[in-house]
């Protein structure tokens, strides 16, 4: 048996099989509260199967995680004869349909009818039953337990990886007299949390190098190969001829360590004795340079497949484009853009046009604008780092 269920626990859908065993029409379904068309029992004082059933799914619906549920006996009244109740047992399980911004749009809730199992207990199989019965029982209990733990242990994962990102990831020294804001919001979820990184790094002259990367992979893991990157393209960066020499370095050193396959990054040199931009990018989303007349370009002429992806070393493009006193540069990360099944063009678009919109606010307010407005209002599904810096 399958249903849809919306966040309001009304009936979205549900197979033949629901419809069969549950004793209901499609239309005595599907639009309906949940707990309207199968209350508890009001004559049995010790029925808990609806309110057991409703905290299940209001869980799933706060964590975003699967809850399988232990044995229920759940009386069912009869459609043929109002005010008598069927006793029925039920194995449900429930689990999160996630939308593009990251929060639940249905719930699947799976449910395996033992009913018949259950009348065996008085019959001739009634021993063999009782067996079955306490095996499924106890396996039910046992999927439980470890869900919790899953849980639990998914969370504690979480912290560390927040607490090793924040470690990582500490405010920026000042740039010189340059006004530069950074943010970092971690993915909604028990492990989505800390793959990317952001960079800013005073190099000789006049000059600062500003990076963002972002590492394939979630939990500690990526917080640590995040780490490692991000400390050896900030290495590269005070030495290299430029950000596409900087970015070789870095493909190279990102060879020899597991999990840093296809990380992107992009690097930018910004010039101001020159009042130029340099930069370069390893399959890494486009840097925006916003005009002080409101106008935004992507700075997309040296862009290259991400690091490792090819199976030899080539020398990695770089491009350069000219700024103007009170320009502004934009560096981010995909979280705060991409959005499932939409077209990376809509989110850039998106992107511009808060810029646009904001264009007279300083870094700082300029950063918290565009975190309210592009990420999603229940948090993002993949975290977001955000470095804008006056030129």
């Amino acid at each position: 048996m399958v249903a849809l269920l919306t966040p309001d626990l009304a009936y979205a859908d549900v197979n033949e099989e629901y419809v069969r065993l549950s004793g209901r029409t499609r239309e005595q379904l599907v639009g309906r509260y949940l707990f309207d068309v199968f209350p508890d029992n009001p004559d049995d004082p010790t029925a808990t199967g609806a309110r057991n059933l409703e905290a299940s799914l209001r869980r799933v619906l706060t964590t975003g995680e699967r809850d399988t549920m232990a044995l229920q006996r759940y009386d069912v009244e009869s459609v043929d004869r109002p005010g008598e109740w069927e006793e029925r047992y039920w194995s449900p399980v429930n689990a999160p349909v996630v939308g593009s911004d990251g929060r639940v749009e249905l719930l699947v809730h799976r449910v395996e009818e033992v009913t018949e199992l259950m009348r065996a207990r008085g019959g001739p199989e009634g021993s063999r039953a009782r067996v079955l019965e306490a095996e499924l029982y106890t396996r039910a209990r046992e999927l439980q337990e470890v869900n919790d733990r899953l849980r639990e242990a998914h969370a504690r994962e979480r912290e560390v990886a927040l607490a090793l990102q924040e470690a990582m990831l500490p405010a920026p020294d000042p740039v010189g007299h340059h006004c530069a804001a950074v943010r970092y919001r971690p993915a909604v979820g028990a492990l989505n949390v800390c793959g990317d990184w952001y960079d800013l790094v005073d190099l000789p002259g006049d000059r600062i190098g500003v990076a963002v990367g972002d590492v394939v992979g979630h939990g500690l893991r990526a917080a640590c190969v995040m780490g490692l990157l991000r400390s050896a393209l900030s290495a590269a960066s005070r030495v290299a001829d430029g950000p596409a020499q900087a970015l070789e370095v870095l493909g190279l050193y990102a060879r020899s360590i597991e999990g840093a396959e296809n990380t992107t990054a992009v690097e930018t040199c910004v010039d101001w004795d020159t009042h130029t931009l340099t930069y370069s990018s390893a399959g890494h989303l486009p840097p925006a340079l916003l005009r002080v007349d409101g106008t935004v370009e992507f700075l997309d002429r040296a862009t290259d497949p991400p690091l490792g992806a090819r199976p030899e070393h080539v020398p990695r493009p770089q491009s350069s484009a000219a700024f103007a006193e009170g320009d502004t540069l934009v560096l981010y990360t995909d979280g705060l853009i991409e959005r499932r099944r939409e077209d990376i063009d809509v989110g850039l678009g998106r992107l511009a046009d808060a810029l646009t919109r904001h264009r007279a606010a300083d870094p700082e307010r300029l950063a918290d604008a565009l975190l309210l407005e592009l990420l999603p209002a229940g948090g993002a599904t993949d975290d977001t780092a955000l470095v804008i810096l006056r030129l």
